[in-house]
Parts: C-alpha cells; sequence; structure tokens
C-alpha cells in the first residue's frame, strides 16, 4: 500500500499544477474512475480523476527503475558463498579487487620475512669463524671452523675488484631491482648462467638452505626484492664479497686474498681479482692451490668479461700477467678434532656472538694430565677392547679426557656418548641412600641366597655368609646384600639420590636390578656424582671452561646438597675398604684413595671410578657392539688404568729401596708375616697373584677362569665361574 500512496501523491501534485511537467509515476486506471461519494472516508482527502492521457514510454521507464531497485535490494540479499554474488561483478571491480588482494598479501609477505629472515642477518658471516681451544696452561690443543676476517668496504677497494666480479656474476648490478629478467631470460634463451643477481646470492646463502626447487627460488627473488629496498647497491655488494665461499677453508674477500696471495684485498692486482673472482662459480674445483691451471683458464674467462663490459681495453687485457699464488703459513697445523675439543666447543660457540672475528677459549684441560692419560691408555693391556677416561677436579673441572682407543680411527667420545650399565659402581647411591636412612657400616644384612621372588642375583663365586656387616658387603660387592638394602631402603629414596647426585639415567621404581647398576649412563654423568661425593656439595656439572666467582644471586637461587659429616665419613670409610681390602685392591695408592669397581652381567662392562687428592676420575673399558670381554672386571684392567694415572697425576713415587746393611742374618726360624686378605703380585702388570685365604695359598691370573689353592689337604684346581666379581649375574 505505501507503494500505491506514493503513485497516488505523485499524480495528485500533477493535477493541482497543469503546466508542471509530470514527474513521478502516472495514477494507476483504478484512480480515473468517478469517485464514489460511499468511498469517502471523512477527513481524507478526496480522490480526484485523471483526465490526462497517460505517457506510456515514460510509464515503462519508471516501471524500469522499480525492477532496478529491486535487483539491488535482491542482491543486497546474496550470500559471498552463492554464485549469484559473484555472476555479474564488473571487470573494474574484479580488478580493483585483485590489486587489494596483491596488496595484502604483499603487505603479509613484508613482515614474514622481517621475522624469519632478519636484515641483521646478512651481515653475520655464513659460517662460523675459527675457533682456538687452549689448554689451561695457554698451550694450543685444538683449531675448528672457518676462515673468517673482517667485512670489506667498497669505497676502499680498488675499482679493478668490484668490477671483475660484477663482470662475471652481474653486469647489470646497479641498474635492476634485485631481480634481473633479461638476464633469466638470456639464461632461459641460451641455457648459459643461472640468472642470479649478486643480491638473489646473497640472499640464498644468507637466508636459504641450498636446495633446489621453484619455491626457494620464489623465496629467492622476494627476499632480493626485499633486500634492495632496505640497502643500498654497495651495502649489498658489501655484504656479499664478505660472506662468498672462496674454497680452501676461506670465507669473504679478505680471507681468500690474504690465503692466495697475502695480501689485503685494497692492494690486490687486477690479474689476482680476476682469478678470485673465478672462484665463486665452483671453489672447490677453481681454487689454485690445488688446480692451478683451472684457475688460471677461469680467470682468463673473468678478463674477457670485464673487456666486454667496457672495464678494459683488449691491450690492458693481455698485459696482465699470471698471478702467482704466496700462501703463507698462518699456524693452522693444530689437529681439528679431538675427544676434548669435540665436547668443549660446541659449549664454546653458544656463548659467542655472529661476528666476523676469531675466538680463542681458556680451557680446564691440563696438557700434562692429558698427555699423562693418552700414555696410561695406550699401553694397557686392552686386546681388542675400547676404553674410556676422564678426570676432574671436585668442581666439575674436566682436566682430561680420553674417549676411545684411537681418535683417527674413531671419534666417537665413549665419555660422553656411550651410555652403558655403571655395574656395581652405583651400589655407592644406594648405601648413600642407606646412610641417609639412618644405617650404620657396622649394621649386618642377610648374605644369603635369594631364594624367593621373580629377582634372584647370586654373588660371585657362590660365597655367602648369615650375616655381613654393610661395609665388608660394599667392599666385597656382594650382590645379594646389595639387593636387600636396596628394597629395605625403598627404591624412591635410592633414585632420590641418585637425582640429587646429578644422575638424569631413566630408573624404575621398584625394580631391584637398579641396585647392581642395570640403568644406563654416560661415564661423564657418573663421575661428576662421585666428584659430588668427593667434594660433599652436589650436583657437580662437568664443564671445559673455567667459571668466575658465584655471585651472591647465583648462590642465592642455586640449590646445593650435602651430606651431614658422619653420614660423608662412614660413606668414605666403605669407598676406603673396596680398594684397600675390596675388589678395588689394584688401585690402592699410599695416599687415602676411595673408590669402587664395576662389572657388568657376562664381563660387558668393567668400570673403576673413584678419588684423591683434587682429582676425580673415571675408567670404563668394553666393547662397543656390547659383546662379553675376556674376564676383564673392574678391579682388574680399569683399576690399574686408575692407579697408574693417579700416580702420575699427584706425582706419586714409588718407596726408596732400602740402604744397604751389614747386619748379620737373623739367627733361628724366620716367623712367617701375617697377611690379612692381602694379594701379592708375582709378574709384571697382569701377570699371576698370590692370595692367603683360608689357611691356604690360592694362585690366579688375569683373564684365566682357574685358581690354583695349596693348602694341607693337598693342591686343588677351581673353576671360576661365568658371573663377575661384583657384577649381576
Amino acid at each position: 500500500m505505501a507503494l500505491f500512496d506514493q503513485f497516488w501523491k505523485r499524480s495528485r501534485s500533477v493535477r493541482s499544477d497543469p503546466d508542471r511537467a509530470p514527474s513521478g509515476f502516472f495514477p494507476l486506471y483504478e484512480s480515473t474512475r468517478p469517485l464514489d461519494e460511499d468511498d469517502d472516508d471523512g477527513d481524507a482527502m478526496p480522490r480526484s480523476r485523471s483526465s490526462a492521457i497517460p505517457d506510456y514510454a515514460l510509464w515503462d521507464a519508471k516501471l524500469g527503475l522499480v525492477d532496478d531497485a529491486l535487483q539491488v535490494q535482491e542482491k543486497r540479499r546474496q550470500r559471498w558463498w552463492q554464485r549469484a554474488y559473484w555472476r555479474d561483478r564488473s571487470k573494474l571491480w574484479w580488478t580493483g579487487r585483485g590489486l587489494l588482494a596483491m596488496l595484502a598479501v604483499l603487505v603479509l609477505l613484508i613482515g614474514w620475512l622481517t621475522i624469519t629472515a632478519p636484515l641483521s642477518k646478512s651481515l653475520e658471516p655464513i659460517a662460523p669463524p675459527q675457533v682456538t681451544l687452549l689448554a689451561s696452561d695457554g698451550t694450543p690443543i685444538a683449531r675448528q671452523g672457518a676462515m673468517v676476517e673482517a667485512p670489506v668496504k667498497v669505497a676502499n677497494l680498488p675499482p679493478h675488484v668490484t668490477q671483475a666480479f660484477l663482470a662475471i656474476e652481474d653486469r647489470r648490478f646497479y641498474s635492476h631491482w634485485g631481480i634481473d629478467p633479461r638476464g633469466i631470460a638470456r639464461a632461459a634463451w641460451t641455457g648459459y648462467g643461472g640468472g642470479s643477481t649478486i643480491t638473489q646470492q646473497l640472499a640464498k646463502f644468507t637466508f636459504l638452505t641450498p636446495e633446489q626447487s621453484l619455491t626457494r627460488k620464489a623465496r629467492e627473488a622476494l627476499i632480493a626484492v626485499w633486500l634492495e629496498s632496505w640497502l643500498t647497491k654497495d651495502e649489498i655488494l658489501e655484504r656479499y664479497l664478505s660472506n662468498a665461499y672462496f674454497g680452501d677453508n676461506q670465507y669473504g674477500l679478505r680471507a681468500a686474498s690474504l690465503h692466495y696471495f697475502y695480501r689485503q684485498p685494497e692492494k690486490l692486482r687486477p690479474e689476482q681479482a680476476a682469478m678470485l673472482a673465478g672462484l665463486l662459480q665452483a671453489p672447490s674445483r677453481y681454487a689454485p692451490t690445488r688446480h692451478y691451471e683451472k684457475a688460471k683458464a677461469r680467470m682468463d674467462l673473468v678478463v674477457q668479461s670485464m673487456v666486454a663490459a667496457g672495464y678494459m681495453t683488449p691491450t690492458e687485457a693481455a698485459a696482465l700477467p699470471d698471478p702467482r699464488i704466496d700462501v703463507r703459513t698462518r699456524d693452522d697445523n693444530l689437529p681439528t678434532g679431538t675427544y676434548f675439543a669435540d665436547w668443549a666447543l660446541p659449549l664454546a660457540r653458544e656463548g659467542m656472538e655472529a661476528s666476523y672475528s676469531r675466538a680463542v677459549f681458556t680451557t680446564t684441560l691440563d696438557s700434562q694430565l692429558q698427555a699423562l692419560a693418552n700414555r696410561i691408555v695406550g699401553r694397557a693391556p686392552l686386546g681388542g677392547a675400547q676404553v674410556a677416561l676422564v678426570a676432574m677436579r671436585r668442581n666439575g673441572e674436566v682436566v682430561a679426557m680420553v674417549g676411545g682407543r684411537d681418535y683417527s680411527k674413531s671419534s666417537f667420545n665413549r665419555v660422553t656418548q656411550a651410555k652403558r650399565q655403571p655395574g656395581s659402581t652405583f651400589k655407592t647411591i644406594v648405601y648413600l641412600a642407606a646412610l641417609e636412612a639412618g644405617w650404620e657400616p657396622e649394621d649386618t644384612i642377610p648374605n644369603t641366597p635369594i631364594t624367593q621372588g621373580s629377582y634372584r642375583p647370586k654373588n660371585a663365586r657362590e660365597r655367602y655368609s648369615d650375616q655381613i656387616s654393610l661395609e665388608d658387603a660394599f667392599a666385597q660387592s656382594s650382590n645379594v646384600a646389595a639387593v636387600r638394602l636396596f628394597q629395605a631402603v625403598g627404591s624412591d629414596n635410592v633414585i632420590r639420590t641418585a637425582r640429587k647426585l646429578g644422575i638424569s639415567a631413566p630408573m624404575t621404581e621398584g625394580d631391584p636390578s637398579l641396585a647392581l647398576g642395570t640403568s644406563a649412563m654416560t661415564l661423564m654423568e657418573l663421575t661428576a656424582a662421585y666428584a659430588g661425593i668427593s667434594a660433599n656439595e652436589y650436583p657437580v656439572v662437568p664443564h671445559a671452561f673455567a667459571r668466575g666467582e658465584q655471585g651472591w644471586w647465583e648462590w642465592l637461587t642455586t640449590r646445593r646438597d650435602s651430606l651431614s659429616g658422619s653420614d660423608h665419613d662412614d660413606l668414605e670409610s666403605m669407598l676406603r675398604a673396596a680398594i684397600n681390602r675390596g675388589t678395588g685392591r689394584n688401585a690402592m695408592l699410599p695416599i687415602p684413595n676411595f673408590g669402587k669397581t664395576g662389572t657388568t652381567q657376562d664381563y660387558r662392562d668393567a668400570l673403576f671410578v673413584g678419588y684423591a687428592g683434587d682429582l676425580v676420575v673415571g675408567v670404563w673399558v668394553g666393547n662397543d657392539d656390547n659383546t662379553p670381554l675376556n674376564g676383564v672386571t673392574g678391579g682388574s684392567t680399569p683399576a690399574r688404568i686408575w692407579r697408574d694415572f693417579m700416580r702420575g697425576a699427584l706425582k706419586i713415587t714409588a718407596a726408596p729401596e732400602p740402604a744397604q746393611s751389614n747386619t748379620p742374618d737373623p739367627a733361628g726360624p724366620v716367623q712367617p708375616l701375617d697377611i690379612e686378605g692381602g694379594q701379592i703380585p708375582l709378574g709384571g702388570e697382569g701377570g699371576p697373584t698370590l692370595r692367603i685365604e683360608n689357611n691356604g695359598v690360592v694362585f690366579a691370573q688375569d683373564g684365566v677362569p682357574l685358581e690354583i689353592l695349596v693348602d694341607e689337604n693337598g693342591v686343588a684346581i677351581e673353576t671360576i665361574p661365568n658371573p663377575p666379581p661384583d657384577g649381576p649375574p
């Protein structure tokens, strides 16, 4: 009705003013009929009768406007996912929306580049600079990394230096905007050259990986445009020349110039600059130190390009001499890899800032102790087995490390990388947990065979007793006593003690075999736990670089635990008993010494870990494939290696020979000496031994599973069973 009221009002305004041009819509037929009195609605204005002749053309035009208005309203009700919403859009509409979408994508890409490829990264060297490690006395021990020198400045370089690189790499560098369409078209048409500009090459080796793909190429082009918008041409060229690889481990123009010609790039001659520019295509293949003829042929191509680009006349090119290589000795003959260096170098680089300067770090390594460790390990009777040794101070400073028999044959570090079972060396933690729980070294525990439960370990050589003190059980490395003590103390308390000492190896609560060292860990981790016991302050973190004085805030926020004085003394008495009268007798020193042997099932691992003086040392012997050793136990070869190293490290000399005496021989029979559990060597290192026990004499030989017993009953030969003396069955 509102629509018809509009028609009626407009037709009435036309009738009231006949001279006025018709506007709006003409009245409908209903409005031309005679007015009926019954239709009068009172106050309403009476409808007059139209007598004008309708203009049907104008009428049709007005109705067309109505149709258009209805179509507009219909489009407004449509949604973007309906096909009709997009069907009638004009080309102008589509063009405008497309430009807006491209602008939005460009903004997003620039934001993404700002986050993932910061501009400052193009200032950093593309290879880590050279790092030199020094021993604690300043002796160089290792050098590793690329030769990187200070960046170059284009303004300081002779024109022929930059011209050589522009001629062969990017002649239109100063005229394009990061991407050279002509160069790309030429490369696609001729198949010669990659079409990459210097800016694209900088983007590639600064921000991207070397993969060959269209995606990587698209990103390279995008970053190149971004670099061009933020940097000047000279800045781009400087960063390119300072980061490019020139072969022989030389990164950057300055390093290459000093290496090949022993002169600064600011003083390069034209032929030298041309040869260096030619190396960029294939640095290793054209390195003049090994392939001079190839480098010379490539240099000639660069010179021809300089002539073609107008940088040089043919006469000047023909007059260029062949450059003379001048490689000077730069004290680079240090080993680039040792076990200690492989462990220390990543730690050194963690704190380095990205720069072109070479770094020198002084480590905690003691060059004399390292040489001593190499000698001791080198002469040890290992057979075909591998060996590892690590020595550290009580505060965790590592002073010597041997990760294997020969680094040149195997760089695998058995100190820091190999995870092996510690065997009975883990019993120290079990007994420590017992002492903290209130046990005393004099307390006794059953030493009888375990006959109940699914786990039934046995003692070595099937030697048992009704009761045994904790100290004797520890010294003799009784397996059944350790398991019973572990169950009495509780696996959770033992694991908690191990964690406090810094051992992070996985341990399963309730597993009784854990008492015998079945949880694999590194020798470094195990030795650091003993260092915490030695210092009575733990955990101890092994480190390769000296640490400064601890600040008050670090002291306040760093948690350190320690044992009570009585518990620490009791544990050390056990560790001393294990060496002086237990399984570690081969490690005995004439000074206070503390340690524990460890031998895993079937002689797969043999260990000795202990401390004396200010040194804590761990030794491991085993096979990389985990095959059994030939009867080697922790109390044999590892204990002797530990003893020999400690004697040399602590400068312990042998007792002086007795002075000659003219006293007569004693009269009467010679009285025998009592030897309580002692072991007398009868030969050199690794030779047979004599032991007094059970009113008899026992002869034994390492590696031979037999013992000869001579007593009042005669001679008896006893076979040593397979289980090791202090390991699980």
